[in-house]
């Protein structure tokens, strides 16, 4: 047996990098994994969100993953429209709220349930390509995080959180990281304690961890996995 052998989980944002990570570990410890990305279901709308849910029935494990910068770069504060502010926040806090609610019930009614949110050390800190909406999406996710283990921990659901430091995980993270040059990218590896960036296989450890019988009487944490960035 494997430590999550019967257990049924939904992984976010699997269309890449960390997401698709998360859902191999959680499958190697036995899980049935279900994942979503934004190309089969809107995650920022609710009813979407409800519907996927229903069709995938019991759900014990909830990793909230989908999120990003939706393509976006730094603007100006004077100039952030109210469209790319949502567009950010949409991606990463309400569909947090989106699924979190639509399983939550289930899980209470078993008396069991486990559910982690992927943030950021952005949210912790400040976002490296100073997208504001980015930076304050991802530090309302560690709230969330609190309020929701406290409001859930009675019915037997623990509510954590990741917060990954600097990871070459898809596309647009490799492009920021070639756009540093040399001495930009050796600037960043000298703010990290290892001297290294991360994996994804990195953050879905942690993950496992939360989602784990070892993580019983934990709940209401957001673990950076930065390499010990968060130390400068």
């Amino acid at each position: 047996m494997t430590e999550l052998d019967g257990l049924t989980a939904v992984v976010t944002g699997t269309g890449q990098g960390i997401g698709s990570a998360i859902a191999a570990a959680l499958g190697d410890a036995g899980a049935t994994v279900h994942g979503v990305d934004r190309d089969t279901v809107d995650l920022s709308v609710r009813a979407e969100v409800e519907a996927f849910m229903a069709g995938i029935g019991r759900v014990d494990v909830l990793v909230n993953n989908a999120g990003g910068v939706v393509g976006q770069t730094h603007t100006p504060l004077e100039e952030l429209t109210d469209e790319a502010w949502d567009a950010v926040y949409d991606a990463n806090l309400r569909t947090t709220l989106n699924c979190t609610r639509a399983v939550v019930g289930g899980m209470k009614e078993r008396r069991f349930g486990r559910v982690v949110v992927i943030s950021s050390g952005a949210g912790r800190s400040v976002s490296l390509t100073g997208i504001q909406a980015y930076a304050s999406a991802k530090a309302a996710q560690i709230g969330l995080t609190r309020q929701l283990a406290h409001e859930l921990g009675p019915h037997g659901i623990t509510v954590n959180g990741v917060a990954p430091g600097f990871v070459l995980s898809n596309p647009t993270t490799q492009a920021q990281w070639e756009s540093y040059g040399e001495a930009g990218q050796q600037a960043l590896l000298d703010k990290i304690a290892v001297r290294a960036t991360g994996t994804p296989a990195d953050i879905a450890r942690g993950v496992l961890f939360f989602a784990s019988p070892a993580a019983g009487w934990v709940s209401g944490q957001t673990l950076s996995i930065d390499g010990g960035h968060s130390l400068f």
